[in-house]
């Protein structure tokens, strides 16, 4: 059983593609979680401002979870092109 070069290669981009997504998806995670609570509370605070709240807390989760996709982008690009 010998191991090429080529399959070195594969095995690493198999690792870095998981590496990629495991660190790439735990900052919109907590990123997100972090901007629901402070929205819970604000809300719990100032009811009447709930709309502005909700819409200004889901823009703010749309950005982070564009961190995510990133790292999504990069795993499959080392899954599927190296």
């Amino acid at each position: 059983m010998d191991i090429s070069g080529v399959d070195l290669v594969k095995a690493a981009s198999f690792v870095g593609a998981g590496i990629a997504m495991g660190l790439g998806a735990i900052g919109p995670g907590i990123g997100e979680g972090f901007v629901g609570g402070k929205a819970c509370e604000a809300i719990g605070r100032n009811p009447d401002e709930a709309g502005l709240l909700t819409r200004t807390m889901l823009v703010a989760q749309a950005v982070s979870e564009s961190t995510g996709i990133y790292s999504l982008v990069v795993a499959l690009l080392l899954l599927f092109v190296v």
